[in-house]
């Protein structure tokens, strides 16, 4: 029986199969330190392939560069042996909610999705450390292979460990910053939809490497727009040079299949529209007739218009109409011109219709303080929750529901995922979204558990991490929502299920088999560690499966042992892990005919029931994919 491989994916090898798939001759089987046979690619080949636009040597080129980037696409890719273990004691509605928490280092939890939600996010919203030399960052291992990094991965390490203060003292002080985010992200676009995109807040200090950075990673034809955000409104007399009243936000696409932004129409934007004629199609505003083309540039767009008032036939005397003749008729007939009050404008001007504006509006690249909110009601938000200011400048909640807007559907299921959590403004703008328009909208919220400074106010009032302060907003704010309107077709999904990023559930034997002497096999009869449940493995294996996290689970006890369906029939996932499982049992659960089943190797009476678990699948449930841990 196939085993489930219990670790992250090896992304350097997925790579590796995707240049096989273009070029077959260029990758070879290679024999590693470990004489253990890998693909590899054949360089010298591969160059012989592109030698039409290989760039060789130092050769001057135009590129983003720093120390340290070699390792970080090395750090990226690299896989690790961890896992999610669930926390029902911190969740809320754990068994039906469809949102997830997950607590721990971001760049580990990145790449513990890459099989369950690859391609699968609608959008990402990210506001990382801005390097501002106060700050902290993720303080990566560059200099590890993979086998050294799976190895040190199964090992428990205390969070904080991996925070350090990057002041600017620091040799590597932007290349520090930039390792850490372009690792990161390299892997959040992997589970960008196609039409998917990220938005990243960020300031003036790292805002031209961060573009450049996203510009390497998503492509430069994907950028969409640098927004300037007002996230102040008042002038402060205190600064030395310039005072800034804006923050940044960076926005990329995944691929070019998202080609129209569109944002909702707002009442600001309708004030415009009047009917002083009193039109019987509703109210209107007006654009210009004149074509920005000369005469001389558009010949076919030169015609006379009549002016209904004065009966004059009017021309433009340098420039061209915006429309063809024909279509100058149907405005005519329509009645769509607009000459003024009493006839007397120069040249007529077209009526456009509110009622006719449907499709949204395209967004603009600077956004005030009014319509996406400050930081000052940020920290107000979190004040009115907590009754103290328990985080600094988080962002409010009416910036994320902008962004969210443009991002993402009603009627659609979409995914959002914020691995910069914090206070959880992404989480609560979507629940708040979703309560106003009846949204289906899904949260992924990803906060390791940075300790609360000493002394601070987060401190005073009784949290001792970032991640407690995440858990709580989304708990206090969920259940304020319910107590507002509330639009009648929302699910009302205020929950969350937290998952703790932490060491396998297996032992160094799983992975490492062939280490272990013949006279220690009785000390490893079980592969599982001793302290890990029955659903610490069942979420390790839906991640090795790529099974989505969110799905219902269903635990039951059939002939004495534990089994779990997840989701409704017919069950992505059907598991035992319990002991003594027999030949009757498996003939139980393979009526079920379940997509997937997982049984524990050492969980069988005997090895010739073991032997016979796939045949019996195969006879009586053939779709089935059969595996063990």
């Amino acid at each position: 029986m196939d085993k489930l491989k219990m670790h992250s994916l090896d992304l350097t090898q997925d790579n590796i199969a995707r240049i096989r798939e273009l070029f077959p001759g260029c990758v070879t089987e290679a024999q590693g330190d470990d004489g253990q046979l890998r693909l590899a690619v054949d360089f010298d080949q591969l160059r012989q392939e592109l030698s039409e636009f290989i760039v060789e040597g130092p050769q001057e080129r135009y590129h983003l560069n720093w120390p340290g980037k070699r390792e970080a696409l090395l750090t990226a890719n690299a896989p690790i042996v961890k896992t999610l273990r669930p926390c029902r004691e911190e969740s809320v509605d754990f068994d039906t909610t469809k949102n997830l928490f997950i607590e721990g280092d971001n760049l580990e939890a990145l790449k513990l999705l890459q099989e369950t939600y690859l391609g699968k996010i609608k959008m990402i919203y990210i506001d990382p450390p801005y390097n501002t030399g106060n700050d902290f960052i993720y303080e990566d291992d560059y200099s590890e292979n993979t086998d050294e990094f799976l190895s040190r991965s199964n090992q428990k390490d205390a969070e904080g460990n991996r925070l350090v203060a990057n002041t600017e003292a620091n040799g590597r002080f932007h290349s520090d910053w930039i390792s850490m985010i372009f690792s990161r992200l390299k892997l959040a676009r992997n589970l960008l939809k196609e039409d998917g995109l990220i938005f990243i807040s960020i300031d003036d200090g790292e805002v031209a490497n961060l573009r450049k950075c996203c510009d390497e990673i998503f492509g430069e034809n994907n950028f969409i727009a640098q927004i300037a955000w007002e996230k102040r409104y008042t002038r402060s007399n205190n600064a030395k040079r310039f005072y800034s009243l804006k923050d940044t936000i960076l926005v990329f696409r995944k691929s070019e299949l998202l080609a129209v932004i569109k944002e909702p129409r707002t009442d600001k934007a309708d004030s415009s529209y009047r009917n002083p004629d009193n039109d019987p199609k509703g109210p209107w505003t007006t654009s210009s007739y004149v074509n920005p083309a000369t005469k001389e540039a558009r010949p076919n767009l030169v015609y006379g218009i009549a002016n209904p008032f004065t009966g004059e036939m009017v021309n433009h005397p340098t420039h061209a109409w915006k429309f063809g003749l024909t279509e100058h008729k149907a405005h005519v007939e329509d009645k769509r011109l607009w000459w003024g009050n009493d006839g007397g404008a120069e040249f007529p001007r077209l009526k456009i219709y509110l009622s006719e504006q449907t499709e949204g509006m395209v967004p603009i690249d600077v956004w005030d303080y009014k319509s996406s909110g400050t930081t000052d009601e940020g920290g107000a938000e979190i004040k009115e929750l907590f009754g103290a200011a328990v985080f600094d400048t988080p962002k409010p909640t009416k910036l994320l529901r902008r962004m969210l807007g443009i991002a993402t559907e009603v009627s659609e299921n979409d995914i959002v995922l914020d691995f910069f959590a914090g206070s959880s403004s992404s989480a609560a703008a979507v629940i708040l979204q979703n309560a106003e328009d009846g949204g289906n909208r899904r949260t992924i919220s990803v906060q390791i558990g940075e300790p609360c400074a000493k002394g601070s106010i987060a401190d005073k009032e009784g949290f001792t991490s970032i991640s407690e302060i995440s858990k709580e907003r989304i708990r206090r704010a969920g259940k304020k929502i319910l107590e507002g309107k509330c639009h009648e077709k929302w699910n009302k999904d205020i929950g969350f299920r937290v998952l703790k990023v932490d060491s396998s559930n297996m032992t160094d034997v799983y992975y490492t088999p062939d280490a272990i002497d013949q006279a220690q096999v009785d000390a490893f009869v079980d592969n599982i560690k001793p302290d890990r449940k029955p659903e610490d493995l069942l979420f390790q294996v839906l991640l090795d499966w790529g099974v989505d996290l969110s799905l219902p689970i269903r635990k039951e006890t059939i002939q004495g042992k534990t089994v779990f369906f997840v989701n409704e029939p017919p069950y992505d996932l059907v598991a035992c892990f319990d002991t003594g499982v027999n030949e009757d049992l498996v003939k139980e659960l393979a009526r079920f005919e379940p997509l997937r089943v997982v049984f524990r190797d050492t969980g069988f009476v005997s090895d010739a029931v073991k032997i016979n678990v796939e045949q019996i699948f195969k006879q009586m449930s053939p779709g089935t994919e059969v595996k063990a841990i």
